[in-house]
């Protein structure tokens, strides 16, 4: 399994669904940031299932800091998360252990592994392992916040309702970012949240476009070819759950569209090298430029729903129908959203540390 992340700070994740734990390994901190718990909790809060739009399954995530971190700062040692699982209903995936389900990696799973893979929950292939990444974000993005740069994704669109763009940037990052249901329009909220609503009654599942945005990054990130922030921010994007696409800037959108369209044009404001458009979202050459960077995943549709749908039986490779049983999320868009921000901010930090080294993060006020 390739379960590491990073080259500069390597981030590790382990553990399944129904077993004892999950966690996180941290390999290549600063020695001596803090380490905000309250912070970290308040990311985990935001990832936590609510309301009749989430799974039944709430798990305390009463995370233990086991290693790396001494009188609440980064010893610059591995440092290590370990989050208990302690409401797992295992007997609720026996019955149908053999039956692929429709969507998910139980097929796959099972021919890669010779059938020994933990295949309650989904294993090490559940969305549950993304409470490890939001902590492990819980320790950096503070950390990037204090050299001005801040992360915040929203739900661009599901079900055909869409939000707004992102307009003033600072204020649209903190509220999202306090937010448990991350929507800059409130109208569009209630009639998302209502779709999400509608569709959960009807024992199926949505899914939608999420849209990221980045500001105060320095110019000059990114390793041509074959180590561009595109392909970093990419390669970790997708290994998030049920992201099935990932866009930069405007992409798709105008593809179609001339080179004098296209092309951002640069100028100086107040000393500083800026474009007029951001339409290859912050990157050029697989290099920051200075300019927000902006980039849209697309969330595919929770698989677990509760219709009845055609599969096999991977024992007897015979034909079968599955009718799923337990906890399920009807859409997971909003909680992904701040697993999306997780993992941009840890592949961010692991770029600065390539580019200035490790003691760009070491702060006097730290």
């Amino acid at each position: 399994m390739k379960n590491s992340l990073g080259e500069n700070l390597t981030v590790t994740i382990f553990g399944e669904s129904h077993g004892p734990y999950i966690g996180v390994v941290l390999d290549g901190l600063t020695p001596g940031m803090i380490v905000d718990n309250d912070f970290i909790n308040h990311q985990l809060d935001l990832r936590r299932p609510s309301g009749k739009i989430s799974t039944a399954r709430v798990e305390k995530d009463q995370y233990i800091l086991a290693s790396g971190v001494f009188n609440d700062k980064t010893t610059g040692t591995p440092l290590t998360i370990l989050i208990p699982n302690s409401v797992q209903h295992s007997k609720d995936y026996e019955k149908t252990a053999m039956l692929a389900r429709p969507g998910h990696a139980d097929y796959t799973a099972n021919v890669k592994y010779h059938g020994f893979q933990d295949y309650r929950g989904g294993g090490h292939f559940s969305g549950r392992i993304t409470a490890a990444l939001v902590a492990a974000g819980g320790i950096v993005i503070p950390q990037l916040a204090k050299k001005g740069i801040k992360i915040a994704s929203h739900i661009k669109s599901c079900g055909g309702i869409k939000d707004r763009d992102f307009e003033n940037l600072s204020e649209d990052i903190d509220y999202l970012n306090n937010s448990t249901f991350a929507v800059l329009d409130k109208n569009q909220a209630e009639k998302m949240h209502s779709y999400m609503e509608k569709i959960a009654a009807e024992g199926d599942s949505v899914g939608g476009v999420l849209e990221s945005l980045v500001v105060g990054l320095p110019a000059g990130l990114g390793e041509p070819w074959f180590g561009t922030l595109e392909g970093q921010l990419s390669y970790a994007l997708f290994s998030v759950p049920a992201v099935k696409g990932v866009q930069f800037g405007a992409a798709f959108d105008l593809v179609d569209h001339k080179g004098s369209e296209f092309n951002d044009s640069f100028r100086i404001e107040d000393g500083k090298v800026i474009t007029s458009t951001n339409n290859n979202g912050g990157i050029n050459g697989g290099i920051s430029n200075g300019m927000p960077i902006t980039f849209r995943c697309a969330v595919k549709p929770t698989p677990s729903i509760y219709k009845e749908q055609d599969t096999i039986n991977m024992n007897s490779k015979e034909n079968a129908k599955l009718q799923i049983q337990g906890r399920h999320d009807p859409a997971i868009i909003h909680r992904a959203r701040v697993v999306v921000d997780s993992v941009a901010a840890l592949v961010l930090y692991d770029a600065l540390l390539g580019r200035y080294g490790s003691d760009y993060f070491a702060q006097g006020d730290n």
